[in-house]
């Protein structure tokens, strides 16, 4: 049987197979597929897969195929696998289907016609294996893998489970002095910052460590407070310092970390720690993203640094390690020699990684609880003089619960905070609790509004902290240097332009359709535009349009080495000399980005060299992950839609810092959103 491209889309263009021909004759299956495909409740990737697989392995049954589809549409969802009997019980779940009169036959009925022996029908196929080997596609049970995420799966289960247990006791009494010191028991809110004392004890007694926290929670103090404690065991211990490297999944976020650990590693001046000047010396100030810590190969998956050519370093510590999905996590411990320390900082609770894989929350799965065996109880309560809540103890507590250390105080939202009590709402999946704290004027700093999201753009709200865009373009000329002034007073400037952009930020969570980025920013710029805030320059005739102007706020979204930036950074053109300290210098257009390097610096670009870039006035929720904004409004869709989750409600909420706006016309939407959690079909640490 030929299955050419050809005869295949002639079939997808041709009546429509019934679901029961599409079962029996690969050709008819195939051409559903790219039926499926031009509806767009597939990928095209999705179809192609099953497509050359038919090809490699004609033996294929369509039952197999219709397999490699689904395994190939999962891992775009972010699922590691395709569980077959879940997918059997449950069709509908799996993708989402328009009902337009005249569509092809939808997957569920195809799927829903498959007999019980659906993965015995996948092992008579060759392109099908059960472990390690070279076929595309992996059955273990009833759980169907693309081999990549497979191994990737295997990779990440083993470097952690190697790194659970100490090489060697650590005694806690010889921590117990300096974590005194770190976190004087005598000190006002010693009580509030006791998990923080607890997570420290955990990360120097392996050398694998989870710390999650919520916003607030003092995860960059923890950190650092660790890298302390570690560092003072190493001096003490062996005369010198650990190689120590920070990293983070985004530019953005190694940014904001960057600029935050500089006033913690001061803080430490305070502290009478041992070995003190060499412990603060041997701190980084510097944050690496990830795939510059790895050398990333351009253009390929592959890295400099692997099992064969490790990091030359002692520990690694990643914030914002929701973001980090399986295929990274899996580079990053394959270059982890042997003896270093893995410790893994993030918010269990917000959006998983783009790419397929929720790495940070299957570690966190149990962190509520606890689940601390008594003996390392006994011990933390030793190392730290605090007693262990007994609701956290589990004498059946697995070797993973015992390396996951949860923040449990925030610092920035207390019980009276209207954003902190919107977050836990949420979090609990409570929507009536959530909407009755947008309701509420006890909180002026948390709404709801129905409409008016262009007002909201330009203006915000009239509440307290609720400002627009009009707040940082209408300051551009405020503060504008004279003309020969230096550099610094132009970087200075651009600087306080940065941070009143940050003031405000819209979010959404679709790119597509009326409310995702690709319409809201064009609208906005033309509603800024009317309203005199924007010049936009005019288009000659024939040419293609000038998207630069000043004031337009870009994102980067790919890592580009050379500049500097990293996917996730965030400039604004503005009118600068060409050259600084003169006079006469002709003004041009530079885009300006925070330098990253916690001392407020610019680093100026010229915008034709930024080819990976968009205008940001409205920002993705996902894209939104390792920022904050002083006043964040969430745009909501009006109708309910797969990826509305509470994760992705949580995450928005908490990008906010003082104020936070929902704009949403349909209330079953909004509760549809925060009943709803992500769910990513994978079995990383379920056992």
């Amino acid at each position: 049987m030929s299955h050419t491209d050809d005869a295949t889309l002639r079939l997808a263009r041709a009546p429509y197979p019934s679901a029961d021909q599409a079962l029996t004759d690969n050709a008819a299956l195939l051409g559903l597929l790219f039926a499926w495909a031009e509806y767009g409740w597939i990928r095209d990737l999705d179809a192609a897969l099953a497509h050359r697989l038919a090809q490699l392995a004609p033996e294929a049954e369509p039952a197999g195929l219709l397999a490699a589809m689904l395994v190939s549409h999962q891992a775009g969802q972010g699922h590691l696998l395709l569980d077959l009997e879940r997918a059997r019980r449950a069709p509908e779940s799996l993708l989402a289907v328009s009902r337009d009169d005249g569509a092809p036959p939808p997957p569920e009925a195809l799927i829903r016609r498959l007999p019980a022996g659906w993965a015995d029908a996948l092992r008579r196929w060759s392109a099908v294996g059960e472990g390690p080997g070279n076929t595309p596609l992996v059955l273990e049970d009833d759980h169907l893998y693309l081999r990549r995420y497979w191994r990737h799966e295997q990779q990440v289960s083993r470097g952690i489970a190697a790194r659970l247990t100490p090489a060697e006791a650590v005694e806690p009494a010889g921590l117990r002095p300096v974590l005194d010191v770190l976190f004087p028991p005598d000190r006002a809110g010693a009580e509030r910052a006791g998990s923080q004392k607890l997570a420290c004890a955990l990360g120097a007694r392996a050398p694998f460590t989870v710390i999650t926290g919520g916003p607030g929670t003092g995860k960059t103090t923890t950190v650092i407070r660790l890298l302390a404690l570690l560092q003072v065991q190493a001096i003490s211990e062996r005369g010198a310092p650990l190689a120590v490297r920070l990293a983070a999944p985004t530019g953005k976020a190694a940014a904001r970390l960057s600029e935050s650990i500089s006033g913690q590693i001061q803080a430490l001046d305070a502290l009478a720690l041992p070995h003190a000047v060499q412990v603060q010396a041997a701190i980084p100030h510097e944050v690496a993203t990830l795939h510059r810590l790895l050398g990333a190969r351009p253009g390929t998956r592959h890295f400099h640094h692997h099992r064969r050519n490790p990091l030359a370093l002692d520990m690694v510590a990643v914030d914002e390690a929701s973001m980090v999905d399986i295929d990274m996590m899996a580079a990053l411990l394959d270059a982890l020699p042997p003896h270093a320390r893995l410790v893994l900082l993030g918010d269990k609770d917000q959006l998983a990684s783009v790419e397929a894989g929720a790495v940070l929350g299957s570690l966190c799965a149990r962190a509520e609880a606890g689940h601390y065996q008594p003996a390392i109880s006994r011990w933390l309560a030793a190392a730290t003089g605090m007693a262990l809540p007994a609701a956290l103890e589990d004498s059946h507590g697995r070797p993973l619960d015992q390396a996951v250390a949860m923040l449990r105080h925030s610092f920035r939202f207390d019980d009276a905070s209207g954003i902190g009590r919107l977050a836990r709402a949420v979090n609990a999946g409570d929507s009536a609790r959530a909407l009755a704290v947008l309701d509420d004027d006890a909180y002026p700093e948390v709404q709801q509004q129905t409409q008016g999201l262009m007002t909201l753009a330009l203006d915000g709200t009239g509440r307290p902290g609720g400002c627009g865009y009009r707040h940082y373009l209408g300051g551009i000329s405020a503060e504008r240097p004279a003309a020969g002034a230096a550099k610094a007073d132009w970087d200075r400037w651009a600087a306080g332009v940065l941070k009143a952009h940050a003031q405000f930020q819209l979010l959404t969570p679709l790119r597509t359709g009326p409310y995702g980025v690709d319409a809201l920013n064009p609208r906005i710029e033309q509603a800024l535009a009317r309203a005199g805030l924007i010049a936009r320059p005019a288009r000659a005739a024939g040419a293609q349009p000038n998207p630069w102007y000043e004031g337009r706020p870009v994102l980067v979204t790919g890592n580009d080495y050379s500049l500097k930036l990293m996917n996730g950074d965030i400039g604004i053109a503005l009118a600068v000399p060409a050259e600084f300290n003169r006079e006469d210098a002709a003004i041009i257009l530079r885009v300006a980005f925070p330098a990253g390097d916690g001392q407020g610096g610019i680093r100026w670009v010229l915008p034709s060299r930024l080819q990976q870039v968009e205008t940001v006035y409205a920002m993705t929720v996902h894209k939104s992950q390792g920022s904050e904004f002083v006043h964040t409004a969430l745009v909501m869709p009006d109708a309910p839609s797969p990826i509305l989750t509470r994760e992705l409600v949580y995450t928005a909420v908490t990008r906010a810092r003082q104020t936070f706006t929902l704009l949403s016309a349909s209330t079953p939407v909004v509760e549809g959103a925060v009943r709803r959690r992500i769910a990513r079909q994978s079995r990383l640490f379920t056992s």
